[in-house]
């Protein structure tokens, strides 16, 4: 496994820069993709939490 994450690390070392900015632009929309899901639904999913941790309490 440590080398498998080893040759990963190396495989960017091969890559050019052009290569690298495309994988952080799209490790950037992803993050910002993720948070923006996390933010529209954070309190639905924390209503649905609450329910759970409610029925579970007998409150």
């Amino acid at each position: 496994m440590l080398m498998m994450m080893y040759n990963f690390l190396l495989s960017f070392k091969k890559e050019d820069g052009q290569g690298m900015v495309e994988y952080a632009l799209i490790i950037g929309l992803v993050v910002i993709a993720v948070i923006a899901v996390l933010v529209l639904l954070g309190p639905a999913i924390a209503d649905q939490f609450q329910e759970i941790v409610d029925s579970l309490t007998g409150a």
